[in-house]
């Protein structure tokens, strides 16, 4: 082979690489879809000439230009993209609440475990029509457990306080990790998740009753966290239910890469619940154990629910979408 005629025949298609790669370097640098197709071609075929300089032994400046051209090229084309906050706004607030309104799992985790939670607090509650129902559901070691638990007011021992909230916090992002872990088995999310409904449901009711009088220090406790925590819970479990669901409806794929396609559904909700398990852990850690007035912890409850609302349901709402599912 002509070295020569080698060198011309390429050395054209070099440059127009090395120009695309200086361009790209640039944070508005244009890379649309026919952009990127000639300088994937460009790119392999610079692949292919670094091959033969190797093969036929070229001069090794040439073989050094070629190694240096096809590295740039590589982390050009294979580089990390950069941080954009109007996608990373649009997919936020835009994408995500939709994907998450619209999932038929979050549909389902919710109506059995805030079902579940209202059947049973009012069961607990009416002590007249389901005598000793805590103590059915929870068990009367529990029972008392709680009571003593709930004894002291909040100002009278903040380190005691300081210690639940770690405690719950630990708990109940356990609960959520093993509603997602257990997913793909469906069965034991679903049990889970209507499992710790029930016997939080149980404590709320039991613990609202008139003849109880713990329950004064009870609801300043856990009312400000609740809507965080709770929702947090449930999100846990759709996200893992879509992973069981993606194992056996395949819709024509592989198990495995129907799993997979299905992890990317579930991803939106689960980073949701994260981030909703680390607003209840400051709000466990902070605001729950303190001696602040009630009024105050009930409007951050108020306050944490219309945020909830307004980002899951008016965000979510599909609006001049009437193919949306």
């Amino acid at each position: 082979m002509n070295i020569g005629e080698f060198l011309d025949q390429r050395r054209e298609n070099w440059q127009e690489l090395e120009r695309m790669c200086n361009q790209f370097r640039k944070l508005r640098a244009t890379r649309d879809a026919s952009v990127m197709i000639r300088f994937s071609e460009l790119y392999r075929a610079a692949c292919n000439d670094l091959a033969m300089a190797d093969s036929y032994r070229l001069s090794p400046t040439t073989t050094a230009y070629l190694h240096q051209l096809v590295g740039r090229a590589h982390n050009q084309l294979y580089r990390a993209q950069r941080f954009q906050f109007q996608e990373w706004w649009r997919t936020i607030f835009y994408s995500a609440p939709k994907q998450i309104f619209a999932d038929g799992c979050v549909h389902t985790c919710s109506m059995l475990f805030f079902g579940t939670f209202l059947l049973t607090a009012i069961c607990a509650w009416s002590q007249n029509r389901f005598p000793n129902f805590a103590e059915f559901v929870l068990g009367q070691e529990a029972v008392d457990e709680l009571e003593k638990m709930y004894d002291e007011p909040l100002d009278a021992n903040f380190e005691h306080y300081i210690l639940m909230s770690s405690f719950y916090i630990r708990n109940n992002t356990g609960i959520g990790l093993q509603c997602f872990a257990t997913g793909p088995l469906i069965v034991p999310t679903l049990f889970t998740l209507v499992y710790n409904a029930a016997h939080i449901g149980t404590a709320f009711g039991y613990m609202a009753r008139s003849d109880v009088p713990q329950g004064e220090n009870f609801f300043p406790f856990v009312t400000a966290h609740g809507p965080f925590e709770l929702t947090a819970i449930v999100l846990a479990a759709a996200a893992g239910l879509r992973l069981g669901l993606g194992l056996i409806r395949t819709n024509g794929l592989t198990r495995l890469d129907s799993l997979r396609f299905q992890a990317q559904n579930a991803l939106p909700v689960m980073m949701a619940s994260v981030v909703l398990f680390f607003g209840a852990a400051f709000t466990e850690g902070f605001i729950s154990p303190s001696a602040i007035p009630y009024i105050f912890k009930a409007g951050w409850a108020l306050a944490s629910s219309f945020s909830l609302m307004v980002y899951f349901v008016v965000l979510g709402f599909p609006r001049g979408e009437p193919h949306a599912t």
